[in-house]
């Protein structure tokens, strides 16, 4: 989130449920001059409705990738675009990747994505 915003991605926005992860991030934001400039809501991300993202980062693991592909696919618009940080997701080409190991990201267009599904 903080590096979307240095990016200028805005809103830039997180979602967190564990609370000691919620502090940290907030805490991180503060230390890198962004408080107030960035949010981290404590909310489930299988809940909250994505339709009006253009730009979702996430890092979570492999095991819930193909759950979240779903909820990407039915959700997000066509001029989104998903960056996947150390896990890619194992069923969408990425449109680019960037680094390598446990550095490594990889970036989806929803538009291609949808394309290859079809």
């Amino acid at each position: 989130v903080l590096e979307a915003h240095k990016q200028g991605l805005r809103p830039a926005l997180g979602y967190e449920l564990n609370p000691w992860l919620l502090c940290l991030a907030n805490y991180r934001a503060w230390k890198a001059g962004c408080h107030g400039k960035v949010s981290f809501l404590k909310k489930d991300l299988w809940k909250v409705n994505l339709s009006d993202c253009h730009n979702v980062i996430v890092f979570l693991a492999p095991s819930v990738k193909p759950s979240l592909a779903t909820k990407l696919l039915a959700e997000l618009p066509d001029d989104a675009r998903v960056v996947a940080g150390r896990f890619p997701f194992p069923c969408w080409t990425p449109s680019s990747s960037l680094g390598q190991g446990l550095e490594q990201v990889w970036a989806y267009d929803m538009k291609e994505v949808r394309r290859e599904a079809q």
